[in-house]
């Protein structure tokens, strides 16, 4: 499975208070569950900056990480920025593989 980072910004009315914080991951997780067994989570984040989340995931294939931000989309109050991540060992092979 490939390693995917997910970046989201939440919209200034995806929140009612600081409370639902726990509400809306609750029910984004839950349809990322029943929509994408596949999908592994690996870790969240919280972040100060131009985003508010960090999500770090495994999915089989690109189509299925894309399902995903779609899903986190299809909540009204979010964009997405999904990028694939290659392990630095992998990454390392992946050079050395390469013709000159």
């Amino acid at each position: 499975m490939a390693t995917y980072v997910l970046l989201t910004r939440l919209s200034p009315e995806a929140l009612t208070g600081p409370e639902s914080v726990g509400g809306l991951n609750r029910q984004v997780e839950d349809r990322i569950k029943q929509q994408c067994p596949a999908v592994r989570w690996l870790s969240n984040y919280a972040l100060l900056g131009p985003y508010d989340y960090l999500d770090i995931f495994e999915a089989p294939d690109s189509d299925t990480a894309s399902q995903v931000a779609l899903l986190i989309r299809s909540f009204g109050h979010a964009t997405t920025e999904t990028w694939v991540a290659t392990p630095w060992d992998r990454f390392v092979e992946l050079a050395e593989g390469l013709k000159r």
